[in-house]
């Protein structure tokens, strides 16, 4: 039983480790950013308690249900969080990024949806990880809007 957990949590510090990869740096602080952007020490904060969430919720999903739909989104949402800081700070590409976060709201929002039946506890540890991705996704657009000329070219 607690060795499975352990297979998640390591799945997911594996993917959090995408974001200490490919990290802010000067370019990402040359950018304009709207006055509502979190500082930095919340991203590190917000991630640690977000993954633990995940973990856990993909976790509780497989107990239960084994290999699902749920648990199919839960591997979905994963490989596109990861993807997200290789696009936006390894590529500078906001536009990808965008494309990516947008998709992961989706798989997170569909997450929910499919695991309430399963497990209400683990669809409810993906509610602060939906406000928390919302956030970063009109975060992502509202940088790539005021930075246009930053985005790279293919």
């Amino acid at each position: 039983m607690w060795g499975s957990l352990a297979v998640f949590i390591v799945a997911v510090i594996m993917v959090a480790m995408t974001g200490a990869i490919f990290k802010p740096g000067p370019w990402y602080e040359t950018l304009e950013k709207p006055s509502w952007t979190p500082p930095d020490w919340a991203f590190p904060v917000v991630w640690s308690i977000l993954y633990l969430f995940i973990a856990i919720a993909g976790w509780l999903v497989w107990q239960t249900s084994g290999w699902s739909l749920a648990l199919a989104l839960w591997i979905l949402q994963l490989l596109l969080n990861g993807a997200w800081s290789w696009l936006f700070f390894g590529l500078k590409r906001m536009d990808l990024a965008f494309v990516d976060v947008s998709l992961l709201w989706l798989c997170i929002a569909g997450f929910i949806v499919i695991a309430w039946p399963i497990s209400t506890t683990a669809a409810l540890l993906f509610l602060p990880y939906l406000v928390w991705v919302s956030i970063a996704a009109a975060l992502n657009l509202t940088v790539w809007r005021m930075n246009p000329i930053a985005v790279q070219s293919p």
